[in-house]
């Protein structure tokens, strides 16, 4: 049986399973057999680059777009029959989509009035959605007289007013600047948290994926590349896309030597020899070495790998250097950065040392 949410009168909580989409658009197939399960109560993110099909899926989960395969279920039962005003899925757009005529107490009552819930429990439900989301003092307003942080509580009040067994959220982030974007990715987690309702975002920024999700699941070209935690994703990327795709990573050509116990022991092309993590790959064979920034150190040319700064940049609480290899692959180099750092001169000469394993895949993969 599936738990309730906060409160004698939460929303019942409902897992999401998508198994097998697919779906084109004409030639085009946007939509690569993908299969999610989603737990009751998971905040899940749909990460990737335009066009890799994250935002069709939200579409076919919400019921806009019907798919051409695969099934579409919350919890055990099938709703691909279902129109979606009969999905129980709460959206919330982009451009947050409110009334401009309606006050903010009207806009999250609009659900409710469409379903005809009696007068006296609409009243208290949009309280209680109004004090959820922090805007008890605003239902008097109408948009047009809110921020956009504002205007997004009150989408998302309207969205859960219904009580949903499902939360869409489509770039709900993409409006608002920076400042204001965290601090509402932080207030939707709360938000999230305090009502319990399966929620999955569409998004392209990685850093909003990390930091809201349970899970991200990072979409291709159509393909699911990686269905996995926040540190999962970052610490052991499934391909060389989701490695590149998500944080900042280097990439340099090496060639297999053999293996240290458990790990590999590869020859760099620019020169020098690192360990790294991946399958028993056999002597010889050709691969695409990733390293994280923060997982290389500069020291002194003695006993590192020889390259030449091109650049440092003070970033606040860290400094990055990018550097040259003699064989002119460039790479960067992410540390800590205490009060009095400065970035190490243009031409200076250092050696790179690793104090993490690489991640390596073969070439035939990489490419």
């Amino acid at each position: 049986m599936a738990s309730t949410g906060p409160g004698t009168n939460g929303p019942t909580r409902q897992g999401l399973r998508l198994d097998r989409i697919q779906h084109r658009y004409g030639q085009a197939r946007v939509v690569d057999d993908v299969t999610l399960d989603i737990a009751p109560g998971e905040l899940v993110a749909l990460l990737g680059p335009s066009g890799c099909g994250k935002t069709t899926l939200l579409k076919i989960v919400a019921g806009f777009v019907r798919q051409d395969g695969g099934q579409v279920k919350l919890g055990e039962v099938a709703v691909d029959h279902l129109p979606p005003n009969r999905r129980k899925v709460g959206i919330v757009f982009q451009n947050y989509a409110l009334f401009p005529h309606m006050t903010v107490a009207a806009n999250v009552a609009y659900g409710l009035d469409v379903i005809g819930m009696p007068k006296a429990e609409k009243t208290a439900r949009v309280s209680e959605m109004l004090g959820l989301v922090r805007m008890d003092g605003f239902a008097n307003r109408y948009p047009r007289q809110l921020s956009g942080g504002q205007q997004q509580r009150v989408a998302i009040a309207r969205a859960l007013a219904v009580r949903p067994s499902i939360l869409l959220l489509d770039e709900p982030f993409a409006a608002l600047d920076k400042g204001l974007r965290l601090d509402m990715q932080i207030e939707l987690k709360r938000i999230q948290r305090s009502a319990g309702t399966t929620t999955v975002i569409v998004t392209h920024d990685q850093e909003e994926a990390l930091s809201l999700s349970d899970r991200v699941a990072l979409l291709n070209r159509g393909k699911l590349e990686q269905f996995a935690t926040p540190s999962e994703i970052y610490d052991n990327p499934a391909s060389l896309f989701v490695n590149t795709f998500v944080g900042s990573a280097n990439t340099l050509a090496a060639t297999v030597q053999g293996r240290d116990g458990d790990s590999l022991r590869i020859a760099l092309t620019g020169g020098g020899v690192w360990s790294a993590r991946g399958a028993d790959l056999p002597n010889g064979t050709k691969v695409t070495a990733c390293l994280r920034p923060e997982a290389l150190a500069i020291g002194p040319e003695a006993g590192g790998i020889p390259a030449i700064v091109e650049i440092g940049l003070p970033l606040g609480a860290s400094i990055v250097h990018e550097l040259r290899l003699r064989d002119g692959t460039v790479l960067k180099v992410a540390a800590p950065r205490v009060a009095g750092d400065e970035p190490l001169p243009p031409g200076s000469v250092v050696g790179l040392r690793q104090h993490a394993h690489a991640t390596v895949f073969p070439q035939s993969e990489a490419s």
